[in-house]
């Protein structure tokens, strides 16, 4: 009786539980890792406030534009969330966005109707996601490699409705964009789109088993996870993000080219590193790493544009500071786990 009550009872080691199961705390050197995403948020706040006010620009202004810059990426970023969790990549996503609202915004020129382009650009967008999550399951490649041959595909079908129009540009009407180009719109879906997303990783079978396939995909193959339904329920989702993204792109630009969208891929990738997004996917995934990572991306740029205003090398010199940025939080985010084993 005494050894069991030496065993159960919490010690100074910080054991508990009945097979003296460790409750760790975690350590300085693994908790500032974990918040370096959100601290850097903060810290770019602050830093945005402080350069908006000196410098006298209307922050209310401000504020909308980096909501405008931001809000497409986060939703983007976060339904991509489901397939990097897998440890899969996505490089496709820009092109897809673009084309999702090319088809989008013809549609609503056959048909005046909003419902018809955010149903358009959705099942494009989620078609051309399932295209890639099938021919890697049929033909049993890396995804990686199909998003790769999507991306060229992509990029032809684009130039391709482009010609359709007998110009060089697809042009929608634009008289809808005062009723719903507005803030409470796009906060709308994003939120709707937000707490899906944490709904499905979070509460459901499917994020607890894209995690396990990221950590490591044998042991998952071992468990019977269906490795092939996983993606393609990854790739639906995804794709889903990308077709709201792109209804939301064709209310803001309603002008689009072949080279409209054509950063969003990278900035999706960038954005969900800087929320503290594991490259290689895995436990340590987390939902919110796109929220993070969006805003704090859009609060850099809103910021060294405001900075930079009068200098004429005002876009590179914030490239740069992005790029350091964006190298100083991974090399945080990763120094709690360098002398650990590899995730897989």
């Amino acid at each position: 009786m005494h050894d069991l009550t030496q065993r159960t009872r919490p010690g100074a080691n910080g054991t508990s539980g009945p097979n003296g199961t460790a409750a760790r705390r975690r350590s300085p050197r693994e908790l500032v890792p974990a918040l370096a995403p959100l601290l850097g948020l903060v810290v770019l706040t602050v830093a945005f406030v402080v350069v908006g006010t000196v410098s006298g620009v209307n922050m209310s202004y401000s504020v909308q534009t980096l909501i405008n810059q931001s809000v497409v990426i986060v939703i983007i970023a976060t339904g991509a969330i489901f397939i990097f969790a897998m440890g899969s990549f996505d490089i496709s996503l820009g092109a897809s966005t673009l084309v999702a609202a090319m088809v989008g915004g013809l549609a609503y020129n056959a048909t005046e109707s909003l419902v018809a382009m955010l149903v358009a650009c959705i099942l494009t967008a989620v078609a051309t996601s399932l295209v890639s999550a099938s021919l890697a399951a049929v033909f049993n490649l890396p995804v990686f490699v199909t998003t790769v041959a999507m991306l060229s595909v992509l990029g032809a079908v684009a130039v391709a409705l482009v010609q359709t129009t007998g110009g060089a540009q697809i042009k929608v009407d634009s008289s809808f964009a005062r009723q719903y180009d507005t803030l409470p719109v796009k906060l709308s879906v994003a939120v709707a789109f937000l707490a899906l997303c944490v709904f499905l990783f979070t509460y459901t079978r499917l994020g607890r088993v894209e995690k396990l396939i990221g950590g490591n995909p044998v042991t998952a193959r071992l468990t019977g996870v269906s490795m092939k339904k996983t993606a393609i329920a990854a790739f639906a989702i995804a794709g889903l993000g990308v077709g709201l993204g792109a209804f939301l792109t064709v209310l803001r630009t309603p002008t689009m080219t072949t080279s409209s969208a054509a950063d969003i891929g990278m900035n999706v990738l960038v954005a969900m590193v800087f929320g503290g997004m594991p490259i290689s996917g895995g436990p340590r995934t987390r939902i919110y790493a796109a929220l993070l990572g969006g805003l704090s991306m859009a609060v850099l740029n809103q910021t060294m544009t405001t900075l930079l205003a009068t200098s004429s090398a005002g876009n590179g010199i914030s490239q740069v500071v992005r790029a350091l940025f964006f190298l100083a939080v991974v090399w945080v985010a990763t120094s709690g786990h360098r002398s650990k084993l590899l995730p897989r």
